[in-house]
């Protein structure tokens, strides 16, 4: 099959690689319709993330058609239209019952913390991802979510981390009716998240980023506010100007440590691949909540040191909540809210580029060029089908 394969940092390309086989009775194999690049894939592209191996395929946002399923697998088979949650996860352990999917105890032999992540290197259990036209879907009764007819493939694919991950940020922020939000980062979560802001009833939401471009087009898609940090001299004085010197409500870090380099580590005196970054939305955040107010976090971070003003979080009495999203707990809300017309995922989507100009994707959207909001792969296969079919494949 042909699959993106990590040479080294800034160094992608599409290879041949071999096609994904069943290697356990629960395993299914799906036929990547479209992957998406995730902001999370800078990363590593980036070289941030340790024990990213060459010849790793990226990809943790992808849907596609069941192929192949393990003896064992009983709600899957062949033919099968199906999303994939980001998140790896057994579906039975102490943390899958409690809807806790992004913690599994079982997929993940590298961390306690996380479960397994598809293409996020071997700290999230090694798992190759959807960059690619095949992939191996462990435990596949329960990862793998059928998709409806009537939902476009744009749609579903978002589906999978972008559109969950931004709804889980405003939920976690536990918005009240009429409350002011902030949103720091204007990428696919951040504008989600906006988005997502209104559905729980906030009476006001701003969001935060320096791209011009990012903060017009969120502004029109979220109907909301829009602060440009390149042109405020502080954060959170200037939130607070704009909120009766109280502070929002509910700030949402949705941009965690930047993608575009490492924070140095002074304790060692050189650079290290940490995914360690400088915490700035986060200081933002908690500077920016009201006394009493709530901070989620969604953006990525690694384990590793950050300069928190956590004093300040304890002296103001604010809430913090994060984690990675649980994918599979929101699929059906967020379906019906498509269905419904309060959201429409797929505007998100400024380019559909072949999997086999994955270097060049990759370089567009890092650079944030030619208006970049969100990218998706098509590989050879699907982009035959795709177009035979009018430009979507169901």
């Amino acid at each position: 099959m042909w699959a993106m394969n990590y040479r080294g940092p800034y160094r992608v390309r599409v290879d041949q690689k071999p096609d994904p086989v069943i290697e356990h009775p629960e395993d299914a194999i799906v036929r990547v319709v479209c992957s998406c690049i995730c902001g999370s894939d800078l990363h590593l592209y980036h070289g941030l993330v340790p024990d990213t191996r060459v010849g790793h395929t990226f990809g943790h946002e992808f849907i596609g058609i069941v192929e192949e399923v393990g003896s064992a697998v009983q709600t899957l088979r062949p033919g099968d239209r199906v999303l994939v949650p980001f998140n790896l996860f057994c579906g039975s352990c102490f943390f899958c019952q409690r809807e806790l999917y992004s913690n599994c105890h079982n997929t993940n032999p590298e961390a306690t913390a996380i479960g397994g992540i598809y293409g996020y290197s071997h700290t999230t259990g090694g798992y190759d991802g959807g960059q690619a036209e095949y992939v191996r879907v462990p435990m596949a009764d329960v990862g793998p979510y059928k998709i409806p007819d009537d939902i476009h493939d744009d749609d579903a694919v978002l589906l999978t981390d972008a559109l969950p991950t931004g709804y889980q940020a405003a939920e976690m922020g536990d918005i009240r009716e009429g409350d002011v939000v902030v949103v720091f980062g204007a990428g696919p979560v951040g504008i989600f998240a906006a988005k997502s802001a209104w559905l729980m009833g906030a009476g006001r939401v701003i969001v935060v980023d320096h791209v011009e471009y990012r903060l017009e087009f969120v502004k029109r898609y979220a109907q909301c506010e829009v602060v440009n940090f390149r042109e405020v001299r502080d954060m959170a004085l200037h939130i607070k100007q704009m909120t009766d010197w109280l502070g929002a409500d509910v700030c949402i870090d949705a941009v965690g440590c930047e993608a575009s380099g490492s924070l140095a580590q002074t304790i060692t005196g050189r650079w290290m691949m940490l995914q360690g970054g400088a915490a700035t939305a986060l200081y933002w955040a908690i500077n920016s909540a009201r006394k009493g107010g709530n901070v989620s976090i969604v953006g990525v971070y690694g384990p590793t040191f950050n300069a928190v003003p956590i004093g300040n979080a304890l002296n103001k009495g604010l809430t913090l909540r994060m984690n990675q999203t649980s994918v599979k707990r929101h699929v059906p809300h967020l379906i019906e809210h498509i269905r419904a017309g309060n959201i429409d995922p797929k505007q998100i989507i400024t380019h559909h580029v072949p999997l086999e100009e994955v270097s060049e994707a990759y370089h567009l959207f890092s650079n944030k060029l030619d208006n970049c909001i969100k990218t998706v792969l098509i590989p050879p296969r699907a982009g035959e089908a795709r177009h035979a079919a009018g430009g979507v494949l169901h």
